[in-house]
């Protein structure tokens, strides 16, 4: 297939993830964290805690990038890392009851702002992009599983 058959998709997918992080990104900073404190803060919320590869899967943030996130939300008193009871190890990241505090006050916050931009699209329009992004991602999971 031709690259310009689905270079226009590339750069639709490509721009549409770039406004997304703009205005998602502009509202996690108001409310005092970088997005990878978020999606960290966010992740482990309403949760007995997580292993840090567990974090890593859920958060798509890299191992090392992850490591630093964490050390800054540790020195923030945000989460603590436990001993895994099962593994030795593992350690497991928790939010702290400060962290809980924070989530339950930003995370709804950060929902209404979302909310806001969502709100322009039917649920019907929103129901056919999550389709087809889950197609799009499924593809590409195959295409990556395929090579290995």
């Amino acid at each position: 297939m031709p690259p310009s058959i689905f270079l226009p998709l590339l750069r639709e997918l490509s721009g549409t993830y770039q406004a997304f992080e703009v205005y998602s990104s502009a509202h996690v900073r108001s409310l005092g964290l970088t997005p990878a404190q978020f999606d960290i803060v966010a992740t482990l919320g309403n949760t007995p805690g997580m292993t840090t590869m567990e974090l890593g899967e859920k958060t798509l943030i890299t191992k090392g990038t992850l490591t630093g996130v964490v050390d800054r939300l540790a020195d923030k008193k945000l989460v603590r890392r436990t001993a895994s009871s099962s593994d030795g190890r593992c350690q497991i990241v928790q939010l702290t009851t400060r962290g809980e505090k924070l989530f339950a006050r930003i995370f709804p916050a950060h929902m209404a702002h979302m909310a806001r931009a969502f709100a322009q699209l039917s649920q019907k329009e929103m129901n056919g992009m999550t389709e087809s992004l889950s197609r799009l991602r499924g593809v590409f999971t195959a295409a990556h599983s395929s090579k290995e």
